[in-house]
């Protein structure tokens, strides 16, 4: 199940800070709470994968003030959210329409809509583009450090990742088939709390293999902390993406900038 949710903000020109998931996060759980206390509890205590995700807020136009941590939108805000759990859905969408009145970073909105999006049903050999990036991490030496798409571990324990909630979702053993062809990487340094941070990466990618474990991170998100608001996909919409083998050089004109020096390594698109 995923969601465009658009809001109207209350001034014409609008803040959006760039380290921005923990305010969406907020908002999630607060509505959540709202709808359905009970469940809003139970996925607060609960550890592991939390089973749905969110982009980053968006804007209709947008523009960029130079060294200022944040960018200027103008006409409307929005962002989407994904679940596989019905429950989490309704609770979180019944939670808007209650207060539809919404505070953002000092900024306020006010729900104008929330449109039901269709999924595909056939996913392998489809490019996706994230609309949040994707974080991989692993424990190396005893502490947990951030994974690049230029470690073969990244592209396992995004495979591993996605089998774990396969589990938790159908409770059936998952499928071996699956691949991850990586067109662009691009990354950025988030700021999840204050004083913590995330490496994480916007790509453009083709997954190959079993339509269900595909499906499972275009729902849920791929990687790790989807509920943090990482690892949200689209599918990629006619834009012309180029490809190769892992470890090569990509170009691809859904992010501009051209080659990069570093294999696959480009500047953030925020």
């Amino acid at each position: 199940m995923r969601f465009l949710i658009k809001l109207k903000p209350e001034r014409e020109k609008f803040k959006v800070p760039y380290n921005h998931q923990y305010y969406l996060q907020g908002l999630i759980y607060n509505r959540i709470k709202l709808a359905n206390p009970r469940l809003s509890t139970f996925l607060h205590e609960t550890k592991g994968p939390k089973l749905f995700t969110y982009s980053l807020f968006m804007a209709e136009k947008r523009s960029h003030p130079r060294d200022l941590p944040y960018f200027l939108g103008g006409k409307r805000g929005f962002f989407y959210f994904s679940t596989c759990i019905p429950e989490i859905a309704e609770a979180f969408i019944t939670g808007l329409f209650k207060n539809p009145e919404i505070e953002l970073w000092g900024e306020k909105f006010y729900l104008e809509e929330v449109k039901t999006l269709k999924e595909p049903k056939k996913l392998s050999g489809l490019t996706f583009i994230t609309l949040s990036p994707v974080a991989v991490t692993t424990v190396k030496d005893g502490r947990r450090v951030d994974l690049s798409p230029l470690e073969e571990e990244f592209y396992t324990a995004i495979e591993e990742n996605l089998k774990d909630k396969y589990v938790m979702i159908n409770g059936d053993k998952p499928p071996d088939d699956f691949d991850i062809e990586i067109l662009v990487a691009k990354p950025k340094r988030f700021m999840i709390k204050p004083g913590i941070y995330q490496m994480a990466w916007h790509l453009v990618f083709k997954a190959y293999g079993d339509d269900e474990l595909i499906k499972v991170g275009y729902v849920v998100g791929f990687g790790e902390k989807n509920s943090l608001g990482f690892g949200m996909v689209k599918v990629e919409g006619g834009k012309r993406v180029s490809g190769g083998v892992k470890g090569r050089t990509y170009e691809s004109d859904v992010y501009p900038g051209g080659r990069s020096e570093d294999s696959r390594v480009k500047e953030s698109v925020y």
